[in-house]
């Protein structure tokens, strides 16, 4: 007689967010976890030969990959012996990706003389014959993996709607902000985290390296983003183990540096899944970002934003026992090779002495010294700071005087010279495409060549184009509003009062000094192209007037 097989069961929960509506409700309670395990509860106890051995339960994991850690542990316990029976609600409880389904159900369970039972798709291994296990299991996992894909495809579909409406769909709020309480697609202040990133970009403009501002944090105590959430208990998934506590890091300080969540853009889909199947994350150009701004209050100014992003290009490292890098980090360059340059220190007798050189130079790999004190370097680029400031000042008084005269905006436009070479690039473009027709007609050229000029004609065209409409565009907007709506003319006046030179000072206005031989100094502006279109219309009202415009050329070089 042969003997009566006892059951030891194993009942395997699950439920994901792609089991969910797309607008996050809930679908109906059989889908539930709770409902699940109540009927193969009673399911089990049912069976006169079959006993419980666990339950297994993977909450908020897809279905379209078997990647899951109860998944995992159950067929530990497979393997061991400790189980021999598998009791699922239905088939896409199991899994939705019909390969892999198929592949346990058909193969890997049998290798284990493992029984598996979906209770209301009416499959029991024990007892389907082979047409229902090799035709009908197969056909119903494949349907549960249609579904699982339509269902990607339309979460993915909603998530960009949102995205383009500026709506905020990440699981958690970036550091220094929070989720409206009325409104999770909404971003609002958290005042404490939000002070600690303002805190972060004013030592960065102080000169500060990212890992002299993260050990700083850490010093005081500061809480790195991951530890702050945890402490208000969100459960943000980490790869730190277990009872390690994260530190703030040089990676995580250049992190919120380069965030331009900040200003009050948001920024978001730098990210993606390869598809519903694969856990693999892809960058993805900038160029495919979701951008909107104005979404929510700007922590950082775009001004101090694109500040930083400046002196993150360059090495901004202090000096050795040093926490602030000098004055001039970042921003000092070789007006000949353009490569950085390295500042020095001369003892004597007490006194030091200053001065910067080539960092081509001191290397010994060419180039010459350039030298000059820091003392004459202050001295200069203050003076040209500051008579770029009179001159732009000058311009103002113009350009009220602009606002209280009928001129035509065309006739600015065509006193550009700039916007009048850009036109006739565009022209000679137009001319040289026109010219490949005849050079394909006479034979000159092949039909590969002319395609592959027509391509690049068409590009230059464009980018050509391009850069008319930003002139233009810049021009107008000088030409209606002022000075103001390109260069803060609150901070030039601030500017003209300032006795000495200062970094702040430096960052609000210069984005590259270049030293020559003989000490010649070379400063570019950071408004260059505004500072540019001034002298435009300077030079315009001068002519209407008749009478002598001022200088501008935005890169002033003196002695």
């Amino acid at each position: 007689m042969q003997k009566k097989i006892m059951y030891h069961a194993a009942i395997y929960l699950r439920l994901s967010r792609d089991d969910e509506d797309i607008d996050g409700s809930a679908k109906r309670e059989s889908d539930s976890i709770s409902s699940q395990r109540e009927l193969a509860r009673s399911f089990v106890r049912e069976q006169p030969d079959m006993e419980l051995f666990d339950i297994y339960i993977d909450d908020g994991y897809s279905g379209a990959n078997f990647d899951r850690p109860d998944f995992k542990r159950m067929m530990a316990d497979i393997e061991n012996g400790n189980v021999n029976c598998v009791v699922v609600k239905d088939l896409s409880r199991f899994g939705r990706d019909y390969i892999e389904a198929g592949r346990f159900i058909q193969k890997t369970f049998p290798a284990f003389s493992v029984r598996f039972i979906a209770i209301t798709d009416h499959y029991d291994s024990l007892t389907a014959d082979q047409s229902t296990t090799s035709l009908v299991i197969p056909v119903k996992n494949f349907v549960n993996d249609s579904y699982c894909q339509d269902i990607s495809e339309k979460v993915k579909s909603h998530q960009r709607v949102k995205r383009e409406k500026g709506k905020f769909i990440g699981a958690f709020a970036v550091y220094g902000y929070q989720k409206d309480h009325e409104d999770k697609n909404k971003l609002v202040i958290d005042e404490y985290a939000a002070k600690i990133v303002k805190n972060i970009f004013t030592w960065k403009l102080d000169g500060m390296s990212n890992l002299a501002i993260a050990n700083r944090l850490n010093e005081n105590g500061i809480f790195s983003p991951l530890e702050y959430k945890k402490s208000y208990g969100e459960h943000y998934s980490t790869g730190f183990q277990a009872g390690i506590v994260s530190k703030w890091s040089a990676v995580a300080v250049k992190r919120i540096l380069t965030n331009e969540i900040y200003t009050g853009m948001m920024v978001q889909g730098k990210r993606e899944k390869v598809n519903y199947k694969v856990d693999k994350i892809l960058e993805k150009p900038e160029s495919e970002w979701f951008k909107v701004e104005g979404t929510h209050e700007a922590i950082i100014s775009k001004e101090d934003y694109q500040n930083v992003q400046r002196l993150l290009k360059v090495d901004t490292r202090a000096g050795k026992g040093k926490e602030k890098a000098h004055m001039f980090s970042g921003l000092l360059f070789c007006g000949d090779c353009k490569e950085p340059m390295v500042r020095r220190i001369n003892r004597y007798k007490g006194t030091e002495k200053i001065y910067y050189i080539c960092s081509t130079r001191n290397r010994s790999e060419g180039c010459s010294r350039h030298s000059i004190p820091e003392t004459d370097l202050k001295r200069v680029v203050f003076q040209i700071i500051r008579s770029q400031v009179t001159l732009l000042m000058d311009v103002n008084r113009q350009m009220q005087y602009l606002q209280t005269k009928e001129m035509n905006f065309e006739d600015v436009v065509g006193f550009d010279k700039e916007i009048t070479r850009l036109r006739n690039e565009q022209e000679k473009y137009l001319e040289l495409r026109a010219g490949l027709y005849e050079d394909l007609k006479t034979g000159i050229i092949t039909q590969t060549d002319f395609k592959n000029f027509s391509k690049i004609y068409e590009k230059q065209y464009i980018e050509t184009e391009k850069a008319l409409t930003r002139q233009e565009d810049m021009l107008k907007k000088l030409f209606y509003n002022g000075v103001q709506s390109g260069v803060k003319l609150e901070r030039l006046k601030e500017t003209m009062q300032i006795a000495t030179l200062d970094r702040d000072t430096l960052l609000a206005f210069v984005d590259r000094i270049e030293v020559y031989e003989e000490k010649k100094v070379s400063v570019q502006f950071c408004y260059q192209e505004e500072m540019e279109k001034m002298l435009v219309l300077s030079e315009f009202l001068s002519s209407q007037s008749s009478s002598e415009g001022g200088d501008l050329n935005g890169k002033n070089i003196q002695t």
